[in-house]
C-alpha cells in the first residue's frame, strides 16, 4: 500500500464507523440489538408457517378432488388417495357432460345464468346506490346506511322462507327470476361500494365535470365507473362467486330439474348415489368440473381484486 492511499483507507473507515454510530441509536446494547433482530425472525418464522399450514388445509381438499377426478370409474378408492393412477380424466368428464343427455351442461349454463347476470347487475346497483351514499347529501342518508349495515349482519338464510312466500304469491316460483331477482340485491356490495367510492373518486373531480356542463349520469357512468373499475371487479368477484355457491334458495324456489344450479343438481345426484342410482364417481368428476369457473375467475381478475381491496383498506 502505498503513503498517499493511506488516508484515503483511514477515510473510509471513519465513514463507515460514523454511519454505523449514526444508524444506531444511543445507548443501545449490543446484545439488545440482536435479541431484536432475534425476534423479528422469529415472528417471520411463525407467520410463514402459519400460512403455510393454511394454504395446505385449504387446498388439500382441491388435491383429492382433482386427483379422484382423474382415476377411472372403477378405481376412484384404489391405490394411493393422494396420487394419480389409473388416469381417465378426458373420459370421465365425456362421461359426465354424456349421462342423461347433458343434464350436467344445462346446469352449468344455468349457474353461468344465474352467476353472471346476477353478479353484473347486483354490482352496478350496489355501486350506484354506495356512489350515492359516499358523494351526495339527502335526508335519511344516514338512517339508509345504517339499515345496509345491519342487512349485512343478518344471515341470508334468514330470508329464504320470506322469498319462497313472496314468489309463491306473484307466481315467480319454480322460473329463472326467483333466483335472479334475489341475487342482484348485495348489501355488502353496497357497503365496498361506499368505500370505494369515498377513496377512489375526488370530489374535486366531480365538481370539474359539473363545470364543463355533465349530468350526473354522465358523471357517474363515465368518470367515476372508470375511477372504480377494481372496485367494480372486487364487487363482482364477491357476487359472483356467492351465486354460484347458493344452494339453499335455489333448492326452495326451483322444481324443475332443467333449471337447477349445479349446485343442486350435484346434491341431487348425491341422493341418487345412496339409492344405488349413479355412481359415486360421477358425482366427484362434476364437484370437480364445477370448481374450474371460480378458479378460473379468481385467476383471470386477481390483480383487479388485490388493488381494489388495497383501496378500501387504506379507507
Amino acid at each position: 500500500m502505498t503513503t498517499s492511499s493511506v488516508p484515503v483507507v483511514a477515510e473510509k473507515t471513519a465513514g463507515n464507523r460514523l454511519r454505523r454510530k449514526r444508524s444506531t441509536p444511543k445507548g443501545t446494547p449490543d446484545g439488545l440489538r440482536k435479541d431484536s433482530i432475534e425476534t423479528t425472525a422469529t415472528s417471520r418464522i411463525a407467520v410463514t408457517a402459519v400460512l403455510a399450514l393454511t394454504a395446505v388445509y385449504f387446498l388439500f381438499p382441491l388435491w383429492w378432488l382433482f386427483v379422484a377426478a382423474t382415476k377411472d370409474a372403477g378405481f376412484t378408492f384404489a391405490g394411493s388417495p393422494l396420487w394419480f393412477s389409473n388416469f381417465d380424466l378426458f373420459g370421465n368428464i365425456q362421461d359426465l357432460f354424456a349421462y342423461k343427455d347433458g343434464i350436467f351442461a344445462v346446469w352449468m349454463a344455468n349457474s353461468a345464468l344465474y352467476s353472471i347476470v346476477g353478479a353484473g347487475l347486483g354490482t352496478l346497483i350496489a355501486v350506484a346506490t354506495g356512489y350515492a351514499l359516499a358523494k351526495y347529501e339527502f335526508r335519511g342518508k344516514g338512517l339508509l346506511f345504517g339499515v345496509v349495515l345491519g342487512a349485512v349482519l343478518i344471515p341470508k338464510v334468514l330470508f329464504t322462507l320470506p322469498l319462497f312466500l313472496m314468489f309463491s304469491a306473484t307466481g315467480i316460483v319454480n322460473t329463472y327470476f326467483a333466483v335472479l331477482l334475489p341475487s342482484i340485491v348485495s348489501p355488502f356490495g353496497v357497503y365496498l361500494g361506499r368505500i370505494f367510492a369515498a377513496s377512489s373518486v375526488p370530489d374535486e373531480v366531480i365538481e370539474a365535470a359539473r363545470l364543463d356542463g355533465a349530468n350526473e349520469g354522465r358523471i357517474f357512468f363515465g368518470v367515476s365507473l372508470k375511477m372504480m373499475a377494481p372496485a367494480l371487479v372486487t364487487i363482482f368477484l364477491f357476487q359472483f362467486v356467492e351465486i354460484w355457491n347458493n344452494f339453499l334458495l335455489p333448492s326452495q324456489v326451483l322444481i324443475s330439474e332443467n333449471l337447477r344450479p349445479v349446485t343442486v343438481g350435484l346434491v341431487s345426484w348425491n341422493a341418487l348415489v345412496q339409492a344405488g342410482q349413479i355412481e359415486r364417481h360421477m358425482v366427484i368428476i362434476g364437484a370437480f368440473v364445477a370448481v374450474v369457473p371460480l378458479i378460473v375467475a379468481f385467476l383471470s381478475l386477481q390483480r383487479f381484486w388485490r388493488s381494489g381491496l388495497a383501496a378500501g383498506a387504506i379507507k
